[in-house]
């Protein structure tokens, strides 16, 4: 395989204010790890509130946390496992004009696999509305701070399943203008960028698998 193309200077994928396109990717690089410190930062005050109110309502917690479906949380969990590793090899495929389809093809492999993740999430969600595991006055567990956990667990799966639909339109979005433009998909930083945000919304998972899924699991 011969070595990888060097971008000129008027690459398609070069953009205002930029006047080269290694300048351009370094930017896009930088100002993508800022945004991830700052989703980091923003998970980190509710990891930081729930391991607050674990600590209040200790044996609360072990419960509630044995009411969650291991099933559901560990096959998800194993999906998107497999779909970072398939986003891994994406930036450094795309760099190769031979491998641009294959690059593409690993693209919509990865949003297949986070749209599993969606489907298998609504139907953990049916059967939590089913089992009255929704904080109301109607909820199935009646020791003190479980609804609190419940809380925890409908807030953070939420919020990461809108990561998760934000980072499956950014991927499907990408494989569709590299197949357009396949020079573009070569040289462009979006391929970087979409690559490091899908990691975060795994990282993100692997941390709330482990604090909502795994209490209560114990002997």
């Amino acid at each position: 395989m011969t070595a990888a193309r060097v971008a000129p200077v008027e690459s398609s994928a070069l953009r205002e204010p930029w006047k080269d396109i290694v300048r351009q990717r370094q930017a896009v690089e930088l100002g993508m790890w800022a945004f991830l410190a700052s989703e980091l930062l923003f998970f980190s005050g509710l990891f930081a509130g729930y391991t607050i109110y674990r600590s209040l309502y200790p044996q609360a917690f072990w419960e509630a946390g044995a009411e969650t479906d291991l099933w559901y949380g560990g096959i998800n969990t194993a999906i998107l496992l497999v779909s970072s590793a398939v986003m891994a090899v994406v930036p450094r495929a795309a760099r190769w004009p031979e491998l641009g389809l294959f690059a593409r093809t690993m693209l919509w492999l990865a949003a297949l696999l986070g749209m599993a993740f969606l489907v298998l999430k609504g139907f953990e969600y049916r059967e939590d509305f089913r089992q009255h595991l929704w904080p109301g006055p109607d909820f199935k567990l009646r020791i003190e701070g479980a609804e609190l956990f419940f809380a925890f667990y409908w807030i953070l799966t939420s919020i990461h399943a809108v990561h998760l639909i934000i980072g499956i339109a950014l991927v499907t979005r990408l494989a569709i203008a590299g197949a357009r433009d396949p020079e573009w998909f070569a040289e462009t930083p979006a391929v970087r960028a979409t690559a490091l945000y899908w990691g975060l919304v795994d990282i993100i998972w692997t941390v709330v698998f482990v604090v909502i899924y795994l209490p209560g699991r114990g002997g």
